[in-house]
């Protein structure tokens, strides 16, 4: 019996020995050169960058969960467009004299073209394979009905007409033309609606998803990076020397820790991208606060419906709904399979991540941002009563609004679908009040050693240019040396080129990428012809009220 107890005490103290000894080589500090907190497209595309304007930079890469993609950039939590303001009505604001501006879209459309010249030097050199995996043409309509939106989609072609970078884009009120472009928004629709379409034939639908999991497998295939899954940061602490210490939890290991010392974060964390901006302690991450979001979809799978729609099809918001409120009914390619989504509805949740803590939007409140946030709700009337509205529908009511794009939509052809979270900025001002805004910022520290994404509209779909934008703010002397300038223009042929009224340039991109890419690429046409467009009734001036876009 002593002997036994002297056999299981050895033992106790064996484990306990290896125990201690994992443990303390688990915290053992682990030094890189760019830590990238996240395993979504904006790392992806980051470290993609950065392999190769530095080659020898070491790059460690952690995600929280056990896969890549599977937040915000999965192909199920978003609608997967390639947003070029080709359709998006919110791009391109009313003015009060009723003129269109359309600086927006300018900027959207130009940002993207830089994402398709991205991805198609990423295939030339076979870090991305097979494109139609992830990119697919699909036509980009817009689609308007009553009075008022048509006379504004009138003057909206109009304007982009001025462009080069619309050229190609159609227009018609004409019931049967638009049914020939899109039967299924059309069939069983009043012959007596005023109704109004335009049509680009050039449009994408993109698999997000897709493209972060191959730009990931081929850093993978690098000795200087490393990718660690089932990962989660704990806490962020800046050095002397202004590098950083960040605790990483292993929570496939029993939660053991492991610090790295990193010279540069990127926190490309999506929703989680302002708690972490606040953990590290930087002043500018007190000028922030968020509010998040999340977006169902009704889906369809029925081959008989799928296949009767080729399009991504943009309505306008009703009067005085945010941008948000856009409907769409989409059609999506994801992983080989051909789908019908409509929406988004939103939804509320105190969750910065579809899988984050209840207790994200709690703990990202502080001192600091509560009077911002207080003061967006009390001066944003439209999203909150469009929030809570959205909250309180049913599937009934959601079934009505896909009706009105799908006049003979049948319930049993169609699932509802959790997507993502979204979590909207809002920024202080002068006044130390909040300001709800569009789009997304680069946060960095001024000596350009952490850098954070916070926003999400439009998303993805310009994570090649945000990337690089990202880049010239933490290291100008780099990007304006004479060795990353040649590179960029090999990854970007046409960096710092304006499209916007070079038409030689323009379609040269255009062609390039397509050819690359596999995307149709259609000689333009003469604009059509509209009929006058007459000053408007009633113009809300976006300006007054910013409002949040889902971005999904």
């Amino acid at each position: 019996m002593k002997r036994m107890t002297a056999r299981l005490f050895s033992m106790a103290v064996g484990l306990n020995a290896v125990s201690a000894a994992a443990k303390a080589n688990a915290s053992k500090e682990q030094e890189t050169d760019v830590l990238l907190i996240g395993g979504g497209i904006m790392s992806a595309t980051l470290g993609t960058y950065l392999q190769e304007l530095e080659p020898n930079w070491s790059i460690t890469m952690v995600e929280r969960l056990d896969a890549l993609a599977q937040e915000s950039s999965n192909g199920w939590n978003n609608a997967g467009t390639g947003h070029a303001a080709l359709m998006e009505l919110n791009y391109t604001p009313q003015n009060q004299d009723g003129t269109i501006s359309i600086k927006k879209a300018i900027e959207i459309n130009e940002a993207f073209r830089i994402s398709r010249q991205f991805w198609a030097h990423q295939v030339e050199t076979g870090v991305l394979s097979e494109p139609r995996s992830f990119i697919n043409t699909v036509p980009h309509m817009s689609l308007v009905w009553g009075d008022d939106n048509v006379n504004f989609l009138r003057a909206r072609y109009k304007a982009l007409q001025q462009s080069t970078l619309f050229r190609g884009m159609r227009y018609t009120e004409n019931h049967e033309q638009i049914r020939a472009w899109a039967p299924l928004v059309m069939e069983g629709r009043d012959p007596q609606q005023k109704v109004a379409a335009t049509r680009t034939e050039i449009g994408t639908d993109v698999n997000f998803g897709e493209i972060t999991r191959q730009l990931i497998h081929s850093l993978q295939r690098k000795d200087n990076f490393s990718l660690k899954l089932g990962s989660e940061v704990r806490s962020i602490k800046r050095n002397a020397d202004n590098t950083w210490n960040v605790t990483i939890a292993s929570l496939k290991n029993s939660g053991v820790d492991q610090v790295i010392k990193a010279k540069f974060i990127f926190i490309g964390a999506g929703g989680a991208a302002l708690k972490l901006l606040q953990e590290s302690g930087i002043p500018e991450a007190a000028e922030y606060a968020g509010f998040p979001v999340g977006g169902q979809f009704l889906v369809s799978e029925n081959p008989d419906v799928v296949n009767s729609h080729l399009a991504k099809v943009y309505g306008q918001a009703t009067v005085g709904a945010p941008p948000m409120s856009v409907p769409h009914i989409d059609t999506r390619i994801i992983d080989g399979k051909r789908v019908l989504l409509f929406g988004p509805f939103a939804t509320f949740s105190t969750r910065f991540l579809k899988n984050g803590s209840l207790w994200d939007l709690l703990r990202s409140t502080n001192s600091s941002n509560f009077l911002p946030m207080l003061s967006v709700g009390m001066t944003n009337f439209s999203l909150v009563k469009y929030l809570m509205n959205q909250v309180l529908q049913n599937d009934d009511d959601r079934f009505d609004a896909l009706c009105e794009y799908y006049p003979l939509a049948k319930k049993e052809d169609w699932r509802l679908w959790q997507a993502g979270q979204r979590v909207q900025i809002i920024k202080r001002n002068a006044k130390k009040l909040g300001e709800l805004r569009l789009g997304t910022e680069v946060v960095s520290d001024k000596e350009g050693t952490i850098a954070a994404l916070l926003g999400a509209s439009p998303g993805a779909s310009t994570a090649a240019p945000i990337m690089l934008e990202l880049m010239q703010k933490v290291f100008p002397e780099k990007v304006a040396s004479p060795e990353w300038q040649a590179k960029l223009k090999e990854i970007i042929p046409f960096l710092g080129v304006k499209l916007d009224g070079n038409v030689e340039a323009s379609d040269e991109e255009l062609h390039y990428t397509s050819r690359v890419l596999g995307l149709k690429c259609d000689e333009s046409p003469l604009a059509d012809a509209t009929p006058p467009v007459r000053k408007p009734s009633h113009v809300v001036p976006a300006e007054n009220e910013p409002a949040a876009d889902i971005a999904l």
